[in-house]
């Protein structure tokens, strides 16, 4: 697969997948980054859409079953014809997850298959990636959703498709449990377990690093105040020298036992100082956002 970078960003980003594997959030996450987005383009106006004025910012163009006039070979004459024209730097990004993966998703929302509108989701399922395998294969980017948030994904869109310009370098920090293992697409990893825990603290037990009470608590460890120095330091250094080399984004994670105090606390304390300094910073907190989404659901039930 292609390795995109921000100096070397696609002029056209051809989105397609399975129907729910996440193609709708992988538009929209390009939109945010700065793409002209089209969705379900008919494939007999694209030839007329390339022809015209050359756009003023990347396209992405989202195509899949229930584009209309949507079929396997004109797909495949279109991606070779612009991979051909010395004007267009096309990229076809594949969004895919496993089919019981699909399965469930299409259980939980109680949607219909477009290839299956009276049946059942699996039968529309098996025949939609049985229909796009030569696409699958012909995929510069291909990324498998199973097991991601929707957050999850658009970092990984973020990763391949941002298109920064040397101007700016985004910094995302995330905070994690090493119970549930590495967030995806992480650069650098520090681990916080070595500093006192607040679990242990039956008043800050359920609070969070973003509650004062336990920041103030974490922060007390006479070994906190050296090592955020140490990794402030190592950042400053990083920083400026991945702007150099044209990358657009920077993934930090910090990590402890369960990803809810000392990870918590170290990513607010590090956002806000890098901030300060003028730098792009996002903040993920995968646990936190985890639980809320068991509540949302836990409320809707």
């Amino acid at each position: 697969m292609t390795d995109t970078t921000a100096e070397n960003a696609p002029s056209i980003v051809l989105v397609t997948g399975p129907s729910g594997a996440g193609r709708s959030t992988a538009i929209n996450a390009l939109e945010d980054l700065g793409y002209e987005v089209i969705d379900n383009l008919p494939l007999s106006l694209l030839p007329r859409l390339l022809d015209g004025p050359p756009p003023s910012r990347p396209l992405a163009l989202g195509l899949d079953v229930r584009n209309r006039d949507f079929g396997v070979e004109a797909l495949i004459e279109i991606i070779d014809k612009l991979a051909a024209r010395p004007d267009h730097d096309p990229q076809v990004l594949y969004v895919d997850a496993d089919e019981e993966e699909l399965v469930r998703r299409y259980s939980e929302t109680r949607r219909r298959h477009p290839l299956a509108p009276t049946g059942a989701p699996l039968s529309g399922i098996a025949r939609e990636r049985e229909l796009l395998l030569p696409i699958r294969g012909r995929a510069d980017v291909l990324i498998n959703t199973t097991g991601m948030s929707p957050h999850d994904l658009r970092a990984e869109i973020d990763h391949w498709f941002a298109t920064g310009d040397g101007r700016h370098l985004g910094v995302t920090l995330h905070s994690f449990s090493y119970k549930r293992g590495l967030p995806r697409g992480m650069d650098i990893v520090m681990d916080c377990r070595f500093l006192r825990n607040p679990h242990w603290e039956a008043a800050l037990r359920k609070a969070d690093g973003r509650d004062a009470a336990v920041a103030d608590y974490v922060a007390g460890d006479p070994r906190f105040g050296p090592f955020s120095e140490k990794v402030k330091a190592l950042i400053d250094l990083l920083l400026p020298a991945h702007k150099e080399e044209g990358k657009s984004h920077l993934s930090i994670g910090f990590g402890c036992t369960g990803g809810q105090h000392r990870s918590v606390a170290m990513v607010e304390h590090m956002a806000s100082a890098l901030a300060q300094d003028g730098w792009q910073v996002s903040k993920r907190h995968r646990e936190m956002e985890r639980r809320d989404e068991q509540r949302s659901k836990g409320h809707t039930a």
